[in-house]
């Protein structure tokens, strides 16, 4: 799960009783959270994760995984008391298989990040990360990177069929929208997106 902010005590309650019945919770907030790790037999199966850069992230990412079906859903509600009791909110399941991958891949990045990433310790307090020998991985900046790759393909796709439609008008013939060559960064198959 990714949320803003997690306080709500009958949500928090639900994962203690599901952390004690051995359901493994991987939990990343990047504000306040309220629930208290590493209580024998109680939270011991809840890791939180923060992650605090230079973008101020509001994603509402909630993954369920049932003996390795996951059900994905995005939401507009942090799991707080205000937004479960006193909000109108969304919460939307992602159907459609490759935006549910994206999503889970998305996730994976930022579970993964050994830069900006702090765990909140037993004592209540947010330790670093150890990196362990692993490459630096700062999901925003993976993201930025990724961003950045799609612009300059959009760019590159966007003057090749300018110049391809300059073409066509110049030997008199009307402009035809062509596609590009060019395969998107961002897909893996390599076909154009």
């Amino acid at each position: 799960m990714k949320m803003n902010s997690l306080s709500d005590q009958g949500i928090i309650a639900h994962m203690y009783r599901a952390s004690h019945a051995g359901v493994k919770i991987d939990i990343i907030v990047r504000g306040i959270c309220c629930l208290r790790t590493g209580i024998k037999d109680v939270s011991d199966n809840i890791t939180v994760h923060s992650i605090v850069g230079c973008f101020l992230e509001h994603s509402r990412i909630y993954i369920f995984d049932f003996n390795g079906e996951s059900t994905v859903y995005l939401s507009s509600a942090d799991m707080m008391t205000r937004n479960l009791n006193r909000r109108v909110e969304l919460l939307f399941p992602i159907k459609q298989p490759d935006l549910r991958d994206r999503v889970i891949a998305i996730y994976a990045i930022m579970w993964t990040d050994n830069v900006k990433t702090r765990v909140l310790t037993a004592d209540n307090t947010y330790k670093r990360v150890s990196r362990g020998g692993a490459p630096a991985n700062d999901s925003q900046a993976v993201f930025v990177a990724d961003a950045e790759k799609k612009v300059a393909f959009a760019q590159a796709r966007a003057e090749q069929n300018k110049l391809s439609s300059l073409q066509s008008a110049g030997e008199g013939q009307p402009a035809a929208t062509e596609q590009s060559d060019a395969v998107d960064p961002g897909n893996d198959n390599g076909s154009d997106a």
